[in-house]
């Protein structure tokens, strides 16, 4: 239907993206929503201080600017304490500015004198600072600098928000398009899987920006759902462009062909989108509103991507139907032979003489790879992890030089004592008795509210903010809170950044569990229904666990262990960002299945259509590999290229997707999915009658729509055969 009626399809989608576009302009603009995580310590000790300190905990930018004394000096001299002093004041000078603290007058300066440091608050959020305004900190801290101190600066206000993820967005453009045209060897074919997937971005954007004032979605809501429907959108406008012209090798006619391609490759579309649906909306699972929002928005752009596969990707092959096939064939108007020997097959015949080396090797090098994942430590990486070029790492390691690593993670005791007959001495005894704890350096005095019942301190541990020995001690304060609740009749709760970094990263590594339950799952009913056999699913979900696990591995060998790290340019290894293993499982899982369902549908329609199991891996690959394998190069060639940023968490992303795709594609799907399903033979394919009867058929395979007599193994496929049996 879309190809007769390709004007009608191709008139609703300008329709849809001029209308969403029009709404995206007229929107509101997105929100910057706070981080929260309901249920975790650290955030109701956040709640309560925002019911019962009003507007104290407002969400405005931060400049910690830190001096440091020329050698042998202290800032606490005559000279450098007026320099400080009129840098104080030029800080203060500013519209958006809503203070300035003096150093001196604010006793933030270290004990040998050598190092100070001023608080400069702004009235706005980081991402609503002004040009002016950050130029202005800048010549400020420059100024400084003129008169022989050290000056560096730190927090939300020296974070511009960068332009690095769309320059890397253009890169992976580029690289899928190169990729594309050595595929296909036709510039229509390899540019009309990016015009859609472009067009399906950018209705999914604009539809996200349209509701993101009505729905409440952040201006990060959307970063999750451009890489992810760029991705897909190319994947799957490339297996349903691919199968066009493979049908059109037949001698089909265009229409056919069309018709044949959507049936049988749309159809694993549908499926391979449902299964990444599954992932993203599973994100729920791990109870972090604003990962909920991000899976949420995802989704629906995979649905957006699976919708102009099956629609605007036909119209388009009606409007130019020989434009995407060769070049050769276009000029001789002859079809080409389809079922000549090509990589995928001599691939596929290599595994089927040897599928159990093959096996072996894939699972033991994987397994290998993993082991590091045992040690994994989950965190938030803060200025510590950035390069010492920035200011931000060098004020970071001048405050901990000066002050103590554990200055620059202070943890935020709350203490509520509303009942109580003396909330003073009730504030005052649980801080005593937290000041006594091993690790603690110092605690700040307490700041109470108007009405007097709730009380705040700060706690400076000894060690720094992502020290196993900081949660330690975490740990600690709060399993010795009920002896001290029971002595006062007043409760504390700890929080700060470094509390609800660890807080996060537990909350996190608990729910990765439920959450691949859920999403394994779920995915295995789907490939049940799809592959309608029991052992593939198994064999699916395993494999995929595996280049997962494989995965994390590596991840933790360079960014935790340091290993290669210098390779990538990270100088500073730490624990791994918290949402990393989600995001890493969200992400790749969606992938994963894509390359099954694409790879491993061929391999079933030639087992329906009558050939035998060998005959049909040969089949399959001779078929799928091709466009399987350029997909998953697109992939890593997009992931890979932001381990090139600065940003060591942008780094870590990059890495750790671009190994996983590497890792589940070309080892997993390509190697050992083969190798089981020619050890297996005929029971790869074994469903029980009783639950063949209750799945519903799902015709992926197109067999309703052609159905061919039992093929004879070719000569050479049944020496596979053989091969494989014995």
């Amino acid at each position: 239907m879309a190809f007769r009626r390709r004007w009608y399809v191709a008139l609703v989608w300008a329709a849809v993206l001029a209308a969403v576009g029009l709404g995206a302009l007229k929107a509101p603009g997105a929100s910057d929503e706070e981080f929260s995580m309901p249920g975790i310590e650290s955030q109701k000790a956040f709640d309560l201080m925002e019911q019962r300190f009003p507007g104290a905990t407002a969400d405005g930018a931060t400049a910690r600017v830190v001096f440091v004394a020329p050698g042998g000096q202290k800032v606490t001299a005559t000279e450098n304490k007026k320099a400080v002093e009129d840098a104080v004041a030029e800080l203060a000078d500013g519209t958006q500015v809503a203070s300035a603290v003096d150093p001196f007058r604010a006793k933030a300066v270290s004990k040998d004198g050598t190092t100070a440091y001023a608080t400069v608050t702004y009235k706005v959020a980081a991402t609503d600072l002004s040009d002016a305004g950050r130029t202005r900190l800048k010549q400020a801290l420059d100024d400084a600098r003129g008169s022989g101190l050290t000056v560096e600066a730190g927090g939300s206000a020296m974070d511009d928000g960068g332009g690095a993820g769309g320059m890397a967005e253009v890169i992976g453009v580029a690289i899928a398009a190169v990729v594309l045209l050595v595929t296909f060897g036709s510039l229509a074919a390899a540019g009309l899987p990016l015009l859609t997937a472009l067009i399906g971005v950018g209705v999914s954007m604009a539809t996200i920006l349209a509701l993101s004032s009505a729905l409440g979605l952040s201006t990060t809501t959307g970063t999750l759902a451009m890489m992810l429907g760029l991705a897909v959108g190319i994947d799957y406008a490339l297996f349903v462009v691919s199968r066009y012209r493979e049908e059109r090798t037949k001698g089909r006619s265009p229409q056919e062909a069309t018709a044949m391609a959507v049936g049988t490759a749309g159809s694993a579309v549908v499926f391979a989108g449902l299964t990444v649906v599954i992932a993203l909306a599973g994100l729920a699972v791990v109870g972090i509103p604003m990962l909920t929002k991000m899976g949420l928005a995802a989704a629906g752009a995979v649905v957006v991507a699976v919708f102009i596969a099956l629609t605007l990707v036909p119209a388009f092959l009606g409007f130019w139907p020989n434009a995407v096939l060769t070049r050769r064939t276009r000029k001789s108007g002859r079809v080409e032979q389809s079922a000549k020997d090509n990589g995928g097959t001599r691939w596929a015949r290599f595994v089927l003489r040897r599928p159990v080396p093959v096996l072996l090797l894939g699972v033991v090098g994987l397994g290998a790879l993993a082991i590091p994942m045992t040690n994994l430590q989950l965190g938030m990486p803060g200025d510590e992890a950035k390069a010492t070029s920035t200011t931000e790492r060098r004020a970071y390691d001048a405050l901990a030089e000066g002050f103590g690593p554990g200055f620059n993670g202070p943890l935020t005791v709350v203490v509520d004592a509303n009942g109580d007959d003396d909330p003073k001495a009730a504030a005052d005894t649980i801080a005593k008795e937290i000041g006594g704890t091993e690790g603690v350096v110092s605690v700040s005095p307490s700041h109470f509210n108007e009405a007097g019942d709730t009380a705040v301190f700060s706690v400076v541990p000894s060690t720094a903010p992502t020290d196993e020995k900081t949660k330690d001690l975490v740990t600690t304060i709060r399993g010795e809170r009920a002896g001290v609740e029971s002595e006062t009749g007043a409760t504390f709760e700890v929080t700060g950044t470094t509390a609800l970094n660890i807080d996060i990263s537990d909350k996190v590594q608990a729910a990765l569990v439920p959450y691949l339950i859920v999403v394994v799952g779920l995915a295995i009913v789907l490939l049940l229904v799809v592959f309608r056999s029991l052992l593939v699913p198994l064999k699916a979900a395993l494999g995929f666990l595996l280049s997962v696990l494989a995965a994390l591995g590596v991840v933790v060998l360079v960014f935790q262990q340091g290993h290669g790290a210098g390779l990538l340019g990270v100088e500073q290894t730490g624990p791994i960002m918290s949402l990393m293993p989600i995001f890493l499982v969200g992400i790749v899982f969606g992938l994963a299945m894509d390359y099954e369902v694409f790879l491993v549908a061929r391999m079933r329609e030639a087992y329906v259509h009558g050939e035998r199991p060998a005959q049909a891996i040969t089949s399959g690959f001779r078929h799928s590999a091709r466009v399987v394998v350029a997909a998953a190069l697109i992939m890593i060639a997009v992931f890979a290229g932001f381990i090139g940023e600065s940003d060591s968490m942008i780094k870590m992303i990059g890495f750790g997707l671009a190994s996983a795709v590497l890792f589940d594609a070309f080892v997993v799907r390509m190697a050992i999915v083969p190798a089981v399903l020619a050890l297996l033979g005929d029971k790869a394919w074994w469903l029980p009658k009783w639950l063949d009867r209750l799945l519903p058929n799902v015709d992926v395979e197109g067999e309703a729509l052609t159905r061919h007599p039992q093929a004879e193994p070719a000569p050479a496929e049944t020496a596979d055969l053989e091969v494989a049996r014995t």
